[in-house]
């Protein structure tokens, strides 16, 4: 896009939460206005908690959400926005975005989508049909209740941000051999087997730390950053890992702050990373444990795959890049990154 344009951003916010750094509207964001674009940000979560007289999100819902719909109207008829951008926020329904199209009908709407499943998310398939396109982390079969749904997509894979993530000075306290941060299972939709099993053996192991499972609480703000650049190994493991491209926000954060990345291999990854240049893939428990026993005792070899891993991401996934394949989304209906083929 050759003029500056005004992009409106609606998705939950984490500005004043522990997860902080987590969420990834500042790194979306920061790609735009570095690119010349004016943003503004509605933090729908934040709207909800502010009009509402309880901390119950539900209760929240049932008698404010009109009223912070109304809000969000009133804010996109005052900025006039060339596109908006809209996350799937808790409660954020078609209704809504039939509102805002009313306020803004001229802009492009552009949704993101995180989450794999996203027929388990109340109301997200319904919303994503009134928009204009998708972005998804992901793409082939884990788009089927998107297509069937006439929602178009296009796959936009994780960002990262150099200015933040990046290798960090570690204390004894934050060092590791082998580091996993997340759950043991999800909840709320299946888990691949191989996860909770591999795991489980590697919980046996004393060269094994965790955060977020096996009991030990997880781990937040630059302390994050920390414990990941203190580790020598980073273990990336999907709950699905037969969806293609997609891999979680784990593997593009443990490559940004310079650990050797052991991730589960996927459909297509090698569009994304490839294996023993950026990072190490695995397809068995058992592959997993020979790769680390290998490079446990060629620490050149191992540390050259983690330094040039950290640096293809921080060059090739950083928030400016990302935000330039986002705007030649909206102008051409894709883009020319190096992952774009035929689905």
């Amino acid at each position: 896009m050759s003029q500056a344009k005004r992009i409106f951003i609606v998705s939950e916010t984490t500005d004043y939460t522990k997860k902080l750094f987590i969420g990834d509207i500042r790194k979306r964001m920061k790609g735009f206005v570095r690119l010349g674009h004016d943003v503004q940000v509605f933090g729908y979560n934040a709207a909800l908690a502010q009009e509402s007289a309880f901390k119950s999100r539900s209760l929240s819902r049932l008698l404010y959400k009109q009223k912070v719909d109304e809000l969000l109207q009133r804010q996109l008829r005052f900025y006039c926005p060339d596109v908006v951008l809209v996350g799937f926020s808790k409660y954020l329904n078609d209704q809504t975005v039939r509102m805002m199209r009313e306020a803004a009908g001229q802009a492009f709407f552009l949704g993101y989508d995180v989450d794999i499943y996203p027929e388990q998310h109340r109301g997200r398939i319904e919303a994503a049909a009134e928009l204009d396109s998708v972005l998804t982390t992901y793409a082939g079969d884990g788009l089927e209740s998107y297509r069937s749904s006439g929602v178009s997509c296009v796959f936009m894979p994780n960002i990262c941000d150099p200015d933040i993530e990046h290798r960090y000075p570690a204390a004894d306290e934050w060092k590791s051999e082998i580091l996993f941060i997340g759950k043991f299972k999800h909840k709320n939709y299946p888990t691949d087997d191989l996860r909770p099993g591999l795991l489980t053996e590697l919980s046996r192991r004393k060269d094994f730390t965790c955060y977020g499972c096996f009991g030990k609480p997880p781990v937040w703000g630059t302390d994050l950053y920390r414990a990941i650049s203190g580790s020598r190994f980073g273990l990336s493991i999907n709950a699905d890992n037969n969806i293609r491209l997609y891999h979680s926000d784990r593997l593009t954060l443990f490559l940004s702050c310079g650990s050797c990345v052991l991730a589960k291999r996927v459909p297509d990854t090698e569009l994304l990373f490839r294996d023993k240049e950026h990072v190490l893939y695995f397809d068995t428990a058992e592959e997993f444990f020979d790769l680390v026993a290998w490079y446990q005792q060629h620490e050149k070899e191992r540390a050259l795959i983690a330094n040039r891993g950290m640096e293809y991401t921080h060059r090739e996934f950083n928030c400016k890049k990302i935000a330039q394949y986002t705007l030649e989304v909206i102008e051409t209906g894709t883009c020319s990154a190096p992952w774009m083929s035929d689905d």
